[in-house]
């Protein structure tokens, strides 16, 4: 037996359970043997005796008991009663809108995680607003995606969290502050505005709320590199893996924090094995490459920054990432290439600072290097989060200016900062 995915439900035929938004809707036995055998046929019509044929296995009933339990479908589906209509002589069908094939689409191409899937997955969400507006769904997926196009250095997250913020207040207004939501909100002022504090202690609620939700555990884990406690952070990242250990981001999360505790061969040995269970993600790609290359391992790396550069159709940062790898061991014409690639893309599109500041880092322009990560600190570049511990980062670690860089980034956005001292 298999789940039936429609709107905002999941019927899990297995366990006989309707799930709305991850809540179990409650349901008669044999209101749910009705509502299986619509949703097996969408954009069927089917008459009474091929309800009661499938729904009923043949027993007799009468067309009135068929007609009121239709009804009690309906009442369980709530605002989505209306998907089921009926017609003389054809009988029932469930009718699902095309708002939710829309929202089905967009939420595809966001999970492509490419700078076209992202504007596919906006037009997406931005078609279902407009003819579902009072359906919150559109709204969170368009914050989630302005989110997604900042995380991913597509967008400067500083433009992107005002249009998060337009969505997901939309959203909230829609259908309340769910434990999801707030989760997005919290990850937004994070990276996007600074806001630690008020950060963590969302962080902290959504995960009281929701202990199973591990996409906040995530979430939070990044944070608490930010704030510095790498300890918190690993304990963090343990707990998502724990919640979900299925969940790729779970895996994701914790390669991560032990690239930034150095424990690079621990790094290595959970990439490989999450590159195993998750081969088409591309952040495990990502970090695994990351743990190979500072330990040791330049060609291993070299290889999962390629095929991470594939799967996401040449974001810039990986690309930057691939360059530094590249100069480190020692193509730094191949090297050049990339980032002269960067700079003539940058003519026509938003080009990540941070990725142009890792890789003129690795061949030798620390003033460009420099310049470059200003600019991403202006505009929010959301893998600043790590700066104090990422190893790509080390040479402007000695630099007497960086001291100064940080504060600068771990002021609230809003509030002012002294300026770098020349040098």
């Amino acid at each position: 037996m298999t789940d039936f995915f429609f709107g905002p439900f999941v019927l899990d035929a297995a366990s006989s359970r309707l799930l709305r938004d991850g809540v179990e809707v409650r349901m008669r036995p044999q209101a749910f043997a009705a509502l299986r055998t619509l949703v097996a046929h969408p954009g069927h019509f089917l008459t009474h005796e091929q309800l009661i044929g499938e729904a009923w296995g043949g027993i007799t009933v009468s067309r009135h008991t068929v007609n009121v339990t239709i009804g009690e479908v309906r009442k369980c589906l709530d605002d989505c009663g209306s998907w089921i209509v009926w017609r003389p002589k054809m009988g029932f069908c469930l009718r699902i809108p095309q708002f939710d094939t829309l929202v089905r689409l967009g939420w595809h191409f966001a999970n492509v995680r490419s700078r076209e899937g992202y504007e596919r997955a906006l037009e997406c969400f931005g078609s279902a607003a407009s003819e579902a507006p009072h359906d919150h769904r559109a709204f969170e997926g368009l914050a989630a995606c302005y989110l997604m196009k900042a995380s991913f250095g597509i967008r400067p997250g500083r433009e992107m969290f005002h249009a998060f913020l337009a969505a997901y207040e939309r959203a909230v207004m829609l259908v309340g502050p769910t434990p999801e939501l707030r989760c997005n909100y919290a990850h937004a002022i994070h990276l996007y505005q600074r806001q630690l504090d008020e950060s963590l202690a969302e962080f902290d609620r959504v995960v009281a709320d929701r202990p199973q939700l591990a996409i906040a555990h995530v979430r939070r884990t990044l944070l608490l590199v930010t704030m510095g406690d790498l300890d918190k952070a690993l304990d963090s990242a343990t707990r998502a893996r724990a919640v979900d250990p299925l969940h790729p981001l779970s895996a994701t999360a914790e390669v991560n924090v032990r690239i930034w505790r150095r424990e690079f061969e621990q790094g290595v040995a959970l990439g490989e094995r999450a590159v195993q269970m998750h081969p088409y993600f591309m952040l495990i790609r990502v970090y695994y490459g990351m743990a190979l290359e500072f330990a040791g391992r330049l060609e291993a790396a070299l290889e999962q920054y390629h095929i991470g550069g594939v799967m996401s159709q040449g974001l810039a940062w990986l690309r930057g990432l691939e360059g530094a790898c590249l100069a480190k061991l020692g193509r730094t014409g191949d090297a050049r290439s990339i980032l002269d690639d960067l700079l003539d893309r940058q003519q026509r599109e938003y080009i990540d600072a941070y990725a142009l500041a890792r890789l003129r880092l690795a061949l030798g322009d620390v003033e460009g290097a420099f310049a470059d990560i200003e600019r991403a600190v202006d505009e929010s570049v959301s893998r600043l989060y790590a700066i104090r511990f990422d190893p790509t980062a080390d040479r402007f670690r000695s630099d007497p200016r960086f001291a100064r860089l940080l504060e600068r980034y771990l002021t609230p956005v809003g509030m002012s900062a002294s300026p770098l001292p020349a040098v």
